[in-house]
């Protein structure tokens, strides 16, 4: 059988994109997008997007597979290019459109803008530790400066949930960090039931971070979307960022707004 595909990335953080809009099931098994995603026997991606019918009144379904084949709720750079890839399915390059996206951490919507950058509208951040979901603090609670024993060090750690797991440390120097070592023991950590993304923050300014990433099932990346998101939420709870923020990541810089007005991101 022969699989269309497309290659798309944003700020590096690149994913396969497939035209799934005939059927409600991805064309692929979760492990056929292991070999997909190898970079040096297969394409070579972060993981594959599969644009499936809408759901719940949305336009679209979102379903992505991590290159580990694992299944996450949703991601804050794959819906930037599967909006992308949809306008240009339906030829809609040079026009300023809206999407409705369905995915498993409920309907997400990005806009394609005239001039070709993609901002999306992420929700509210969730907050409660239940919600997150890890066993730090009380299940009810925020869990901001909460201590945890990673790899013989204690880490004091702020959890978000963007639809997806984050873990945010603040730290020195983010490019200290010997992410490749200590990111998997974060990830499966037991405080964390279904894993959880890692993200380690340098505070430039309160109005600029610098990010490096640990994504649940996908490893280093050279960004993550909802970990921008998540990082911005927790230097607000600490104290330690302005709501409208410069997040640096390796592969380039994401404008990130928490609005007081409505508890969007």
């Amino acid at each position: 059988m022969s699989i269309a595909f497309s290659k798309y990335q944003g700020l590096g953080n690149d994913f396969i994109l497939i035209d799934n809009r005939h059927s409600d099931t991805p064309v692929i098994e979760p492990e056929e997008a292991v070999i997909w995603c190898d970079r040096h026997f297969g394409i070579g991606a972060d993981g594959i997007i599969f644009v499936l019918p809408g759901q719940q009144g949305a336009d679209y379904t979102m379903r992505i597979f991590n290159s580990d084949g694992s299944e996450p709720e949703m991601c804050g750079n794959g819906i930037r290019c599967m909006a992308k890839f949809i306008a240009e399915l339906e030829g809609k390059v040079d026009t300023e459109v809206t999407y409705q996206i369905h995915t498993l951490a409920g309907i997400i919507t990005p806009e394609v803008m005239i001039k070709g950058d993609v901002q999306v509208d992420m929700g509210e951040p969730r907050l409660s530790a239940t919600e997150i979901p890890t066993s730090l603090g009380m299940i009810d609670d925020q869990v901001v400066n909460q201590s945890i024993e990673v790899d013989g060090k204690t880490w004091s750690v702020t959890c978000v949930s963007m639809g997806n797991p984050h873990c945010m440390n603040f730290v020195e120097d983010a490019n200290a960090i010997e992410l490749a070592t200590i990111g998997p023991k974060f990830e499966h950590h037991p405080a964390f039931p279904q894993r959880t993304n890692t993200e380690f923050v340098q505070v430039i300014r309160p109005d600029y971070l610098r990010m490096r990433v640990w994504e649940r099932g996908a490893g280093i990346t050279l960004a993550c979307g909802t970990g921008a998101c998540a990082t911005v939420v927790a230097g607000v709870l600490t104290g330690k960022s302005d709501r409208s923020c410069t997040v640096e990541l390796p592969g380039g810089c994401l404008q990130i707004h928490w609005s007081l007005a409505d508890n969007r991101v």
